[in-house]
């Protein structure tokens, strides 16, 4: 088995390109990242042409790092890859348990956090058939999900909305309005953790993303989830000089008048 391992290892690496690792941390955080079960998972995508290259983190968080990738026909994709060891599992859980969609029985850690790339695909597939602008999910494996980049063809990534001036804070607002209401009508979802810190900006289109969280509306959770979100947005649409009460946020998602 060590022998099948460190040979998917060395066929990996003359595939695809990882950036170097050069300080203790660096290298710390890519043994974390790139076990052996992810080498041999990104092998297996990489053997399917959905990666060719990958070359460069776009961002590092304490669950989950996302490069920058290109599959075989030189298409820039984004490729999440959830690692086992310094995941949250209870916070996992706590989102995970009373979806229908997915049985999650024992302690399992990393069964766990296979069925919480698939509930982020799943999610994603549900809000972008809805009409809801997120990354369009490509494909999901184990602990790695791969979807489309944000950004744009010259490989810049697009920035979070926390970090953009936005020049037209009204259409922005708007936007991201209808979003959570089609999330909730159409695709039957409650985002969980909506913020400054989940939404792209690029050339003044939002682009909600970070979903894994995600509940379907008849989960018990799902009402405290919502009126999470609308709370975090009416504080960053202030920020933006946006002025609207989290009672008027609620009506328009739940299409109430009055």
């Amino acid at each position: 088995m060590d022998s099948k391992i460190s040979r998917a290892d060395d066929d990996l690496q003359k595939m695809l390109e990882v950036k170097r690792l050069k300080s203790d941390a660096d290298k710390r955080v890519g043994s974390e990242v790139f076990d052996s079960m992810t080498l041999k998972t990104l092998y297996k995508l990489a053997n399917q042409g959905y990666i060719h290259l990958l070359n460069g983190a776009i961002s590092t968080g304490k669950e989950a790092n996302v490069f920058k990738g290109v599959d075989e026909d030189g298409k820039i994709v984004a490729v999440k890859i959830y690692r086992v060891t310094t995941s949250d599992f209870k916070k996992m859980q706590y989102y995970i348990q009373g979806d229908p969609r997915f049985q999650v029985k024992g302690s399992n850690k990393r069964q766990l956090i296979n069925n919480w790339v698939l509930k982020e695909f799943k999610n994603l597939n549900r809000a972008y058939d809805a009409g809801v602008r997120v990354p369009k999910p490509i494909v999901a494996k184990n602990n790695v999900l791969i979807m489309e980049f944000i950004g744009n063809a010259q490989g810049i990534p697009a920035r979070l909305m926390r970090q953009v001036k936005i020049k037209n804070p009204d259409y922005v607002a708007q936007k991201i309005i209808d979003y959570i209401r089609i999330l909730y009508q159409d695709a039957e979802l409650v985002h969980g953790d909506l913020s400054g810190y989940n939404i792209l900006i690029e050339d003044e289109e939002p682009i909600i993303i970070d979903i894994s969280q995600g509940l379907m509306i008849n989960h018990p959770l799902a009402t405290e989830l919502l009126n999470r979100d609308i709370e975090n947005l009416v504080k960053d649409l202030k920020k933006m000089g946006i002025e609207i009460s989290h009672d008027e946020i609620k009506r328009k998602i739940m299409d109430l008048r009055g």
